[in-house]
């Protein structure tokens, strides 16, 4: 528990213009003496919950009227991470939870008057993966925090957080910008580049993409794709294809290929059905050139997203790869 050595960019460096309204809502907070102290933002995938979190932290702890000022001593350290009243707590390093030690530890130090000030703040991410211990230490402090103390929850998964937490805090969700404002922003910050295949894959999550080189994922989503028919048509070798998506820089970029591969295929394949009635009572694809029955398709499909929700596990990736290559290959249509 303790400033990060890296992590998100400063917030005023990018420009998250998306987060304006957020922003405002924190603002009109401290001058009126309502800043909450305990916030839980909702965050998307790549919308920037992180950067919010900052800002939050910057509000606390800013020592201008107006705040956050982003110019100030303060404000500047908070961004550099570097705020001795400010706390970062997150997954520890190969960890696949925030452990109830940690939680203590932040406790402990939020018990104590701040340094710089009386003010102190705390971010939490992701507060999805707080274990239960964790969560259930967190709730003292959530109740009765000392004044002055600011702590910041970000999830994507906020669900998964107990009630007694939820209710504790106050939300502030975070939505990306449309496709088009996604492009925009892309372009200006990085120039020009394939980002209409970029987000294809990624959504709207603009600063996933923005930390991604277009090129080089066209070319993942091509071999990807390749893989996939291949598996499909009986063709691949899946178990050296397993290998290369079991590859920890590429393996959740992998399986959101597949999702998007597997989603245009059922979309094509529906849109081919001579009616809704056929669709919901046909045991395959009324396409001509149909290979997988729908119920193959649906079932790869979840698959593929509880392959995601277990990357962060210690699971065989290799082997669960292959399982669902193996899984495709048998749901061609006989």
């Amino acid at each position: 528990m303790s400033p990060a050595a890296a992590g998100p960019a400063d917030p005023a460096e990018l420009d998250l213009f998306w987060l304006a309204p957020q922003l405002d809502a924190l603002r009109a907070a401290r001058r009126q003496g309502r800043l909450p102290h305990a916030l839980l933002i909702q965050d998307a995938p790549g919308a920037g919950g992180a950067q919010l979190a900052l800002l939050a932290a910057q509000t606390a702890l800013c020592s201008e009227t107006d705040a956050p000022c982003g110019q100030c001593r303060e404000c500047r350290r908070v961004a550099a991470r570097a705020h001795p009243d400010l706390w970062l707590v997150g997954p520890e390093e190969d960890a696949i939870q925030i452990k109830v030690e940690q939680v203590r530890a932040l406790t402990e130090a939020l018990a104590l008057t701040g340094h710089a000030s009386a003010a102190s703040a705390a971010i939490i991410e992701p507060a999805d993966m707080l274990n239960a211990s964790a969560a259930n230490a967190l709730l003292k402090t959530l109740e009765e925090p000392r004044a002055g103390v600011l702590i910041v929850l970000v999830a994507q998964a906020g669900a998964r957080l107990p009630a007694t937490v939820l209710s504790r805090c106050q939300r502030l969700p975070v939505r990306a910008p449309a496709r088009g404002a996604c492009l925009a922003w892309l372009r200006e910050r990085r120039g020009a580049g394939d980002w209409e295949a970029v987000l294809e894959v990624l959504g709207n999550a603009p600063l996933r993409a923005l930390a991604v080189d277009p090129g080089q994922l066209r070319s993942l989503r091509d071999e990807t794709e390749a893989q996939l028919a291949g598996a499909l048509s009986g063709s691949l070798d899946i178990a050296p294809a397993a290998e290369r998506w079991a590859q920890k820089d590429a393996f959740e970029l992998r399986l959101l290929c597949a999702e998007n591969w597997v989603t245009r295929r059922i979309a094509a394949e529906a849109a081919g059905a001579r009616s809704l009635t056929e669709l919901h009572t046909g045991a395959h694809l009324q396409a001509v050139n149909s290979s997988m029955n729908i119920r193959g398709l649906i079932r790869l499909m979840d698959a593929l997203y509880e392959l995601r929700r277990l990357a962060t596990t210690t699971i065989n990736k290799s082997l669960a790869v292959e399982q669902l290559l193996w899984q495709l290959r048998a749901a061609r249509k006989s």
